[in-house]
């Protein structure tokens, strides 16, 4: 997840991606009350205005930070359990005995229950109410942390992962637009987005480290026994701080939803199960083939539907198309990368899990300074300019590792190869999310910038699938490491050319 210059109205999603507030359909909330009072009846109009204004005003910037915290704590919570298990990786293979099939699922069940739910949570967010579903969410997820601490095995350790990634989804979008409704005035708002992205952009850049930690001193049992705290704290304040956002009627398109799950699901056990298996297994080859299905299912129903879960009329904007494929690809290498990384420098270079999170600091640290510097000069050269020259920077520095990577490289060689090829990365998020709003509009940002978010998280989910996959199949250690790191620079390579022939004109 990486941080990002926003905007009023716009708040930033745990990997840099930005969902537009909900400021129309929120409007029956706490920022909107004196236009609607003065459609009412004078006698109505002050008890209903008392209601809405509960906090004295000496109390506002107490309430504001408190606010802010207590949605806070499930966003990083829930964004440090995505990057923290690559750290956690070997440990967990080596005590619980599993194979690199069963760690690939352990890491990719939270991200394929989280990319799959993850626009069906919005929905139910609306439909619902966003404090029932974010409360909902935190409940699921604390009561998924403790099943993984007392996990006895893989097995049961990979659903926990799963029943996390259900809680996830359902309190991230919902997280998102209680902290839009917390925060109605656009001044306000976009300090408090500010200091949300930062809080966000930081805590997983000391992911690793924190993961190393907990994981070297405690065992790998503490990554989980931590959310329960958090979460318990989470689920309290969350009553008493956080005003309830008022349920809107809204389709779910269930059938959407189920189809997409169901493709997402069979593509990733093909791609999990497959080096292990054998890519001609009956089972891999069915599960390959109920993906196939499952998304040409999908694509009819999403034309045919009158509720459809994507836009697919955006699609047909050329950009737009442009910023998910590149989307979809920046995911799938960055997140892989960062899985193969935490993997390799445990086991082919033999760091302990402390030493390995401090290891990988230069590769997510710097985010937020390619966040700086895209908000210092994106404005200058245009979103087009910077988001190919920074994918571009970054395929260039995994192909310069994928040729120099070998057993006698110092540390201190990886380490600038992997900050220069993540400072590319820190301005690519942005400029990809400039572009995307910029091809959706005003009136299709909200879905438009959801469905970029679920888009970046099936890249990630079939990136560390995938990675996993090429790193079995070319006997781990250097070599495997080296061929990753491959895939990752010719992804790269293929997003800056949907980039630069996408995106003709400078968005």
């Amino acid at each position: 997840m990486i941080s990002e210059k926003v905007t009023p109205h716009a708040s930033a999603h745990e990997d840099g991606t930005i969902t537009q507030g909900q400021g129309q359909g929120q409007g029956q909330g706490q920022g909107q009350g004196r236009p609607q009072d003065q459609s009412r009846p004078q006698n109505q109009g002050r008890p209903q205005n008392q209601a809405r204004n509960r906090t004295p005003p000496p109390r506002r910037r107490s309430r504001d930070g408190t606010q802010l915290l207590v949605l806070a704590l499930g966003f990083v919570m829930a964004s440090l359990d995505t990057v923290i298990m690559n750290v956690a990786a070997n440990d967990l293979r080596a005590r619980l005995g599993l194979t690199m099939s069963g760690l690939t699922w352990v890491v990719d069940g939270y991200v394929l229950t989280f990319a799959a739910l993850l626009l069906l949570a919005g929905s139910l967010a609306k439909r619902f109410g966003a404090r029932r579903v974010y409360l909902l969410g935190l409940a699921v997820f604390t009561a998924a942390s403790l099943l993984g601490a007392v996990a006895p095995n893989g097995a049961v350790l990979v659903v926990a992962r799963f029943v996390q990634g259900v809680g996830a989804a359902l309190f991230m979008p919902s997280s998102l637009s209680l902290l839009m409704h917390a925060f109605p005035e656009p001044a306000r708002r976009a300090k408090v987005l500010g200091i949300w992205s930062a809080v966000v952009s930081t805590s997983v850049g000391l992911a690793p480290t924190i993961g190393g930690v907990l994981v070297g001193t405690l065992g790998w049992r503490s990554i989980f026994l931590v959310n329960l705290p958090v979460g318990l704290a989470g689920l309290l304040l969350t009553r008493r701080v956080i005003a309830a956002v008022p349920a809107r009627r809204s389709a779910l398109g269930g059938s959407g939803h189920v189809l997409g799950l169901l493709a997402l699901g069979a593509l990733s056990y093909a791609l999990i199960e497959g080096p292990g298996r054998g890519w001609s297994a009956p089972y891999v080859l069915g599960a390959f083939a109920v993906a196939g299905v499952a998304l040409a299912g999908f694509v009819v129903r999403e034309r045919a539907a009158r509720t459809p879960v994507l836009p697919v009329s955006l699609f047909a904007d050329r950009a737009f198309t442009a910023a998910n494929v590149v989307g979809f690809l920046f995911n799938f290498a960055f997140y892989g990368a960062l899985f193969v990384l935490g993997l390799f420098l445990q086991g082919a270079r033999g760091a302990s899990p402390v030493t390995a999170g401090l290891q990988m600091l230069p590769a997510v640290l710097v985010l937020p300074f390619g966040n700086m510097l895209y908000a210092r000069f994106g404005p200058r050269v245009g979103n087009r300019t910077a988001l190919t020259a920074s994918l571009a920077l970054s395929a260039a520095g995994y192909a310069l590792l994928f040729l120099i990577l070998a057993p006698g490289l110092p540390y201190w060689v990886l380490a600038v190869v992997l900050a220069v090829a993540h400072l590319g990365s820190g301005v690519t998020s942005p400029a990809m999310t400039g572009v995307l709003m910029a091809a959706a509009g005003r009136e299709h940002a909200d879905i438009g910038s959801a469905t970029l978010n679920a888009n970046r998280q099936i890249g990630s989910l079939v990136g560390i699938a995938g990675m996993g996959a090429v790193l079995t199949g070319a006997g781990g250690g250097y070599q495997g490491a080296a061929w990753s790191f491959s895939l990752t620079a010719g992804a790269l390579a293929v997003a800056v050319v949907v980039g630069r022939t996408g995106l003709r004109t400078r968005a």
